[in-house]
């Protein structure tokens, strides 16, 4: 099973909490305008690799994984068996950015095969109108940080609560 895959970015901070590595891939339909990744939009950018790869790149790194694009959604077989074995393999969280909402990808069949093994989904269309700086881990105010594990056990959404300065 094959990736198509922009490029892989190591130490950041900018796409969840700690520091973490990001998996950049190629593919993406919303054509959000405003969007900063527009080199992403084309399904054939990048590289074809197998996810074997990108998880033995993703082995010699530290911190949890993030999942961004493009739109990793458009490679859920793909990205749903990444998932798997980062957690199960690495014991590392992933997050997941995405365009479509989360009430979406738990309706569909093959999307949602991916959401057992993510911590947070980034969900909704980039809105350049509801764009704001201020924003920890979004880029506009209609994206969510959905806690996903909670939110499948709750049956509902429930948004994810990062505190930068937890009490030990």
């Amino acid at each position: 099973m094959n990736i198509q895959l922009m490029r892989i970015v190591e130490d950041t901070t900018v796409d969840g909490p700690g520091w973490r590595s990001s998996v950049y891939c190629a593919g993406c339909r919303h054509a959000c305008p405003g969007c900063h990744n527009r080199e992403t939009w084309s399904f054939t950018a990048g590289e074809t690799v197998p996810v074997e790869d990108v998880l033995e790149r993703l082995s010699q790194t530290e911190g949890n994984i993030t999942f961004s694009g493009g739109d990793p959604m458009y490679q859920a077989e793909a990205f749903t068996e990444l998932a798997r074995r980062i957690v199960t393999e690495l014991h590392r969280t992933v997050w997941c950015y995405t365009g479509f909402l989360y009430e979406e990808v738990l309706a569909d069949p093959v999307m949602s095969r991916m959401l057992p093994y993510l911590e947070v989904l980034v969900d909704g269309p980039f809105v350049e109108e509801e764009k704001s700086l201020d924003l920890m881990f979004r880029g506009s105010r209609n994206q969510r940080l959905v806690d996903v594990q909670q939110s499948l056990e709750a049956g509902r959404v429930v948004e994810y609560e990062w505190d930068p300065f937890p009490k030990f």
